[in-house]
């Protein structure tokens, strides 16, 4: 498998322990529809997290949340809208992204509620 597959799987199995320790549940693990993949998809309080993961060795070159693009975020969209059609039982959903940073230790910075138009 190539680096930065292995490197952006693991970061998902980062972000799942994190969020289950937040005391969320994990509805989806790459979650795919066509061409469209959403990272996570997890609940609390009744409330969708629409989760995007970002992971990078190190921020030396920039921090990974850069990496959510405004491109980025309508495909997002996208996934997220044929999501709802074939779970249509969602009334409160929410765009977050989690950014790791692997080196020295992972640090995590979550970014909650997040839109970009």
């Amino acid at each position: 498998m190539a680096d930065h597959l292995e490197k952006g799987k693991y970061g998902e199995d980062l972000a799942t322990a994190f969020f289950l320790h937040a005391g969320f549940s994990i509805l989806h693990r790459n979650w795919r529809h066509k061409h469209w993949e959403i990272d996570l998809i997890a609940v609390r309080n009744e409330v969708l997290h629409v989760v995007e993961v970002k992971t990078k060795n190190s921020a030396r070159h920039g921090f990974p949340e850069e990496g959510v693009t405004k491109a980025k975020f309508r495909f997002l969209q996208s996934a997220v809208e044929e999501f709802l059609f074939l779970n249509p039982r969602w009334q409160r959903i929410q765009f977050d992204v989690l950014a790791i940073v692997l080196k020295p230790e992972p640090q995590y910075f979550l970014l909650e509620d997040v839109f970009l138009c």
